[in-house]
């Protein structure tokens, strides 16, 4: 088992961005928690990809399909209005779990709706950096239990 996870734009200033909403952790150290956890659950490997560019993220989307057997995906705001990202996902075939870090259904109304959930084997949001773990228990129950 191999995951991937990608966080879209503005998640690179992770611990500089809003902390009040997003903590004081910084991207890279976030990676490493999840990197370590990963391998606890027992993923072969788990790496960290972000992009402020939907392109950048579309390509990692289908790339993944040959390499990894899922994605933990925090779109940003490519969640509330990218239907290229939906249609990526949709086509990979590999389970993604979308997450957040913040809730975003009681954040502002924009923020309420996710495009990309109907394509996404679940979505996890509220819970800080925590939300990527909780991705990862979900993807390995997914993947361990063929749902």
């Amino acid at each position: 088992m191999n995951v991937l996870i990608i966080n879209g734009p503005n998640l690179n200033l992770l611990g500089e961005r809003e902390p009040g909403t997003y903590g004081s952790d910084s991207y890279k150290s976030i990676c490493a928690e999840i990197i370590e956890k990963a391998a606890e659950l027992g993923f072969e490997s788990c790496e960290c990809f972000q992009s402020n560019h939907e392109g950048e993220i579309i390509d990692r989307i289908h790339a993944a399909r040959l390499d990894f057997s899922g994605i933990v995906l925090n779109a940003g705001a490519y969640t509330h209005y990218s239907y290229a990202i939906r249609d990526a996902i949709a086509a990979v075939k590999i389970p993604v779990i979308e997450v957040h870090m913040s809730n975003i259904h009681k954040r502002e109304e924009f923020r309420h709706t996710s495009v990309i959930s109907p394509v996404c084997a679940g979505q996890i949001a509220g819970f800080g950096k925590e939300s990527y773990i909780l991705g990862l228990y979900a993807l390995k129950s997914i993947l361990e239990n063929n749902v």
